[in-house]
């Protein structure tokens, strides 16, 4: 397996190759790092290369092998790492000025797991400044492009993630989800992305930007190799707040489950406010999608969420307050070092009153009440990640501030509610537009029922070829 071959081989594939000694960790380092090289000056999915880092654990993996020690389930993977979780002896930019740049002592724990597991840390990718926004139009380090039309956004802040694993520069990617973050690049950029419940993967050594909605998951071209990812990373730390207890389950792990498919699975439509205004191709989409499960065996019903409009609003007050208290000494003293996006956004939070917040946060509970009883008819609901594929890049500095704006609120409208609620929710490919762009179908389940999304998730993936799509970069 060489070449292109390697480069949009599954992680799957790769981890047994290397195992089997059919390949060398290092060979596919080689080949990863020769395509980032070739492909980096159009898509700038890096902000830094850990080439060095990348041959020193790749000659690990392979030591491991020729002694017969175990090299772990994701042996000579190649993973590339948002840039604002910590790598040891590299720096965590954050994407932003230099004054919140940081020399990374120790690996994030999601960082540790991943290198115990095999895997090959390859670079630090790109994101929307301070990972607040959608567009991934950096004023510091300039904007990501999308692998499918690279005059579009890759969605964000995980742009840099979504946009190299859809490359083939990596087999898959970290990113973090504060109200679509993950799920957003990857129904731009045509790969499956997963925020996990809340707490699932720990966020210590993670930049926060809202401490209540942070989310941190895996991207990767199939949902198989998203749920091998998610398996490594998940499980508590112990001087981890935000870290949620994950007993142990004698069902194995999340990657080995799903032979089971759809059929059974009762799928949840939510007509009001996560079917509506959406561009007609991405509806048409989606509505064929639906069909599919339909197919599988699925049986297909309507749901009502009846206050879900809400979730907008509570987490725009809850972001907007936790991240103004994380930048408020710099942002007073600096503000010019920020980019004019996302200094307006942080600089509205000194507007929010502490009854403002509080009445967010139980706007949080009662909402999370209403998804609960929406899964008393339903066991996945499923809904289009966007409204809309990908826009044009906007990089005309007078007006992409007002665009990084409206596209947050525009993008996140079906994502937001499940941070709000700490709900597991899938993003994968399910069709194209006329244009060529992806387009992304939104899996949702119950607390800790990461099981059962990927299931779902799997079954729609086996039955159809989208996720088999390789964008037009030569």
């Amino acid at each position: 397996m060489k070449g292109t071959d390697l480069a949009f081989a599954s992680a799957a594939e790769i981890a047994a190759q290397v195992r089997q000694r059919e390949l060398t960790a290092r060979q596919v380092a080689e080949a990863c790092l020769a395509r980032i090289e070739a492909l980096q000056p159009r898509l700038n999915c890096f902000i830094q290369i850990l080439s060095d880092i990348a041959f020193e654990q790749a000659s690990s993996v392979d030591d491991a092998i020729r002694s017969g020690r175990t090299a772990g389930p994701l042996a000579g993977v190649p993973v590339a790492i948002k840039d604002i979780i910590d790598v040891a002896g590299v720096t965590t930019t954050s994407a932003s000025h230099r004054w919140l740049h940081r020399q990374a002592e120790t690996d994030a724990a999601l960082a540790e797991r991943l290198r115990r597991a095999g895997a090959i840390l390859i670079g630090k990718t790109n994101l929307h400044e301070c990972a607040f926004g959608v567009t991934n139009i950096n004023p510091h380090y300039g904007p990501v492009h999308n692998p499918w039309d690279p005059t579009r956004i890759p969605g964000g802040s995980s742009g840099g993630s979504a946009a190299a694993v859809a490359a083939g520069l990596c087999a898959g990617a970290v990113g973090t989800d504060t109200g679509g973050s993950i799920r957003i690049p990857a129904s731009l950029c045509g790969v499956a992305g997963i925020k996990p419940t809340y707490g699932l993967v720990p966020l210590d050594g993670v930049i926060p930007l809202a401490w209540t909605l942070d989310h941190a998951g895996p991207l990767a071209r199939t949902v198989r190799d998203a749920a091998l990812l998610l398996d490594v990373m998940a499980g508590t730390v112990e001087d981890d707040a935000r870290s949620l207890v994950r007993a142990l389950d004698a069902a194995g792990p999340l990657s080995s489950r799903g032979a089971s498919g759809a059929r059974g699975v009762r799928v949840g439509i939510p007509r009001k406010f996560f079917w509506e205004h959406l561009d007609i191709e991405v509806e048409t989409i989606a509505t064929t999608a639906v069909e599919t499960l339909r197919s599988l065996g699925a049986g297909v019903r309507d749901v009502e969420v009846p206050y879900a409009s809400f979730a907008g609003s509570a987490v725009s007050v809850i972001l907007s307050t936790e991240a103004t208290a994380f930048h408020e000494q710099h942002l007073r003293t600096h503000p010019a070092e920020y980019g004019e996006d996302v200094r307006t956004r942080l600089e509205r939070g000194f507007f929010l009153s502490g009854t403002d917040y509080i009445t967010a946060l139980r706007a949080q509970g009662f909402l999370h009440r209403e998804f609960l009883r929406a899964f008393e008819e339903a066991d996945v609901l499923v809904m289009p990640t966007t409204q809309a594929a990908a826009s044009p890049i906007d990089d005309d500095p007078s007006s992409a501030s007002t665009t990084s704006l409206a596209m947050s609120v525009h993008l996140t409208r079906f994502t937001n509610p499940f941070n709000l609620t700490g709900f597991p929710a899938l993003s994968l490919p399910c069709g194209f537009t006329k244009e060529g762009l992806p387009v992304g179908l939104q899996i949702v389940g119950r607390p800790r029922d990461e099981a059962l999304v990927l299931r779902v998730g799997k079954a729609y993936e086996s039955a159809t070829e989208w996720h088999t799509r390789r964008p037009p970069l030569h």
